[in-house]
């Protein structure tokens, strides 16, 4: 399922993922240390360990996986992970994947994995539309383990965070505004397998939500570039997915049209919130 079409650039660079058999990928920062596409699977980071406190944060299918794909009316598949894809370590440490376009499936998509520092990782997502998009949507799914039992969505006010409470709702999303609450609300999360009866929430102020270990001082903050991040979705904080969702995307796209969203994530240790805004104002930079 991976091919690996360049090996070099990954003896003494620490932020380098590094080839591994079975066509995936380890890594070690220092601050984390892992996989990705654990066993060449189309999945984002699996075994991922923090170092300092010996805590593993992922669970099920990882962290910055690309899971649901949709245009309006249509689902590709259970998900982009089940997709065949090839992957490509780039000269400077960084790995690129591509979906290729088929029959079923009318547009390529591409992920870029790249260590920005060794509590941060980007990602960033491309799609090229073969035909004509309608309100396109690549769902991005981080998965934490059940010690991450706090979750918050920056939303209602600039600098406020609301925490997913269970009393607000099972499945909770939270729009970027009135056009992206219709976009969610359009039937496509009835589709099978597996629907999901999202409640609508205010709308996000800044494109920015954490999982919190608070026990552990971990706190694991996932951003995106709000112009092509139209919902920030999450169960409530303890539900046992502990998931965190990115809706990528949420507009047309035109045949022959390239676009890309950009999404990060760091593990910061015991942060107040304004460290978390002065975070996501470096990534807006």
């Amino acid at each position: 399922m991976a091919a690996i079409a360049d090996s070099s650039g990954e003896e003494g660079k620490p932020l380098a993922f590094k080839p591994a058999a079975g066509g995936e990928f380890t890594f070690d920062t220092g601050v984390v240390r892992g996989k990705l596409r654990e066993g060449g699977a189309s999945k984002g980071l699996s075994q991922v360990i923090h170092i300092p406190t010996g805590q593993r944060l992922d669970s099920s299918m990882g962290l910055f996986s690309h899971y649901r794909v949709f245009t309006q009316g249509h689902r590709y598949g259970v998900g982009a992970w089940d997709w065949p894809s090839q992957s490509t370590l780039e000269a400077e440490g960084s790995v690129s994947v591509r979906w290729a376009a088929t029959a079923d499936r009318p547009f390529e998509m591409k992920a870029h994995y790249r260590w920005l520092a060794p509590d941060t990782l980007d990602l960033e997502t491309t799609v090229t539309a073969k035909s004509n998009l309608i309100k396109f949507e690549s769902f991005l799914a981080s998965y934490f383990t059940p010690v991450f039992t706090n979750t918050a969505v920056c939303a209602d006010a600039p600098e406020m965070f609301i925490t997913a409470r269970k009393e607000a709702g099972m499945w909770q999303a939270f729009p970027r505004d009135a056009t992206a609450s219709l976009v969610i609300k359009d039937g496509r999360w009835q589709l099978e397998p597996h629907p999901v009866d999202w409640v609508l929430l205010p709308k996000f102020t800044k494109a920015l939500a954490f999982r919190r270990a608070s026990g552990l001082g971990i706190t694991a903050a996932i951003m995106s570039d709000p112009r092509e991040c139209f919902a920030i979705c999450t169960p409530h904080e303890t539900e046992s997915h502990y998931s965190t969702y990115f809706s990528l995307f949420g507009r047309d796209i035109s045949v022959g049209e390239r676009v890309t969203a950009r999404t990060r994530i760091t593990f910061l240790t015991g942060p107040i919130e304004q460290e978390l805004f002065a975070a996501y104002a470096r990534f807006i930079q």
